[in-house]
């Protein structure tokens, strides 16, 4: 049910493995476009795996949710859990699903909460779909945008969990052919790892930023620094960039859902309530840098932002990080010129002049912002920027840009973590 990022690439992933699947949405659009092999999202590989398997007949698309079900032994819930006004996750797409499709579900049906739910969520489902002979399992997903279906192929782990022993079988039968362990456990847990998971790497990147803050007050090199982190083996290489601060879809809807499930049960998460609010902060940081490189005000000034994306290889804009730090330096009066190689949904941004090219957002404007980490970016030629440019100030707040080669070349260069 659903065929979004989670949905497509479940749906895709699990053809990929050789099961039959059908995929429903409501949306008729998205369904014809998926029927002709092209995926609503940026994703490697994810056009060629919807067109092989809808050839191969394992996959299809309908918006008659209700044929969907027909033969079904296993039903995926992919749907949308958005952050509510206190943080909380919604869950109205999920209950009305499950009360919809309660009914005509066949004895014995697995249906599996694939979104990201709050602890509990197995036994609300079960109580919408108002049927004792089918099973809720929890299947949650560990994927990142813009390697989403190599990563269902390739899980780290699998994670099962339900309070039916047969039909968290069925649902680890399902992976029968990956490489991976498959860990099985109560709903809770499962539902209650999916969060933890999520918080820490956002805490562990909140806590490079801070690092990276340090590193510029004391004349240090946060490259310098992580390099050393990472080869310890109790704290591993992976998520020490430092950068603008996290984003997208996942990690700030996540983190504060988590903080309120543990309101609701007593306890005052104050760390991860600090990660976000330091988060939040390091937006704030990143702008200011613009700032002062632009001589302490951006009022009539045009600045040039090479990214929009939470992050590269992805086209999503949800909560980005980008976003965050240009609307701030468009309420202090500056004017955006960007370019984003792969931004989908520019167009609820009118205050953003969207551009060709990474140097076609350079023209005219005062200052250069590095904020999404596209590969591309790194090759770019100072002397081409300067060509563009009013002034020669650059903001890298990816630290993707050679800091050397661009000093040399007569840039002021302000990276995250270098003095």
């Amino acid at each position: 049910m659903g065929t979004g990022y989670v949905g497509l690439s479940t749906g895709v992933g699990m053809a990929e493995l050789g099961h039959t699947v059908v995929g429903a949405d409501i949306d008729a659009a998205k369904v014809n476009s998926l029927t002709a092999g092209i995926s609503p999202i940026a994703e490697a590989g994810m056009n060629e795996g919807i067109a092989r398997n809808v050839s191969a007949g394992r996959l299809s698309f309908t918006t008659e949710v209700l044929v969907s079900l027909q033969g079904a032994e296993v039903v995926f819930l992919c749907l949308p859990t958005p952050q509510g006004d206190d943080g909380s996750a919604d869950l109205s797409y999920v209950q009305s699903v499950a009360q919809q499709i309660g009914a005509h579900l066949a004895p014995g049906t697995v249906v599996v909460n694939k979104s990201t739910v709050p602890v509990g969520s197995s036994v609300q489902v079960g109580q919408w779909l108002g049927r004792t002979d089918v099973f809720v399992v929890s299947n949650p997903e560990f994927l990142r945008q813009g390697t989403a279906l190599h990563d269902f192929l390739n899980p780290t782990r699998v994670v099962v969990g339900g309070d039916n022993e047969a039909a968290v079988e069925k649902v680890a039968s399902l992976y029968a052919s990956v490489d991976a362990p498959v860990l099985r456990m109560n709903a809770a847990s499962a539902e209650a790892l999916k969060y933890a998971a999520n918080s820490f790497l956002a805490t562990k990147l909140t806590f490079v930023n801070a690092i990276a803050d340090i590193c510029e007050l004391v004349g240090a090199d946060v490259f310098d620094v992580v390099s050393g982190l990472g080869l310890d083996p109790r704290i591993g290489d992976q998520f020490l960039n430092p950068g603008p601060g996290w984003g997208g879809s996942c990690f700030p809807k996540d983190t504060r859902a988590l903080v309120k499930i543990a309101e609701g049960n007593g306890y005052d998460f104050a760390l991860l309530r600090g990660v976000i609010q330091t988060n939040d902060e390091q937006y704030e940081r990143i702008a200011l840098k613009v700032v002062e490189v632009c001589g302490g005000s951006v009022a009539g000034k045009t600045i040039a932002s090479w990214g929009l994306t939470f992050k590269a290889n992805t086209d999503d804009l949800r909560d980005s990080p980008a976003i965050a730090i240009l609307h701030t330096l468009k309420e202090m009066g500056a004017t955006i010129r960007a370019y984003d190689p792969a931004a989908r949904g520019v167009e609820i941004l009118p205050w953003v002049q969207r551009c060709d090219s990474a140097l076609d957002a350079c023209d005219g404007a005062d200052a250069l912002a590095v904020l999404t980490e596209w590969p591309e970016f790194a090759s770019v030629t100072p002397a081409d920027v300067a060509a563009r440019l009013t002034s020669t100030v650059v903001v890298d707040g990816r630290n993707v840009l050679n800091p050397q080669q661009w000093k040399s070349s007569g840039f002021q260069y302000r990276g995250v973590g270098r003095s």
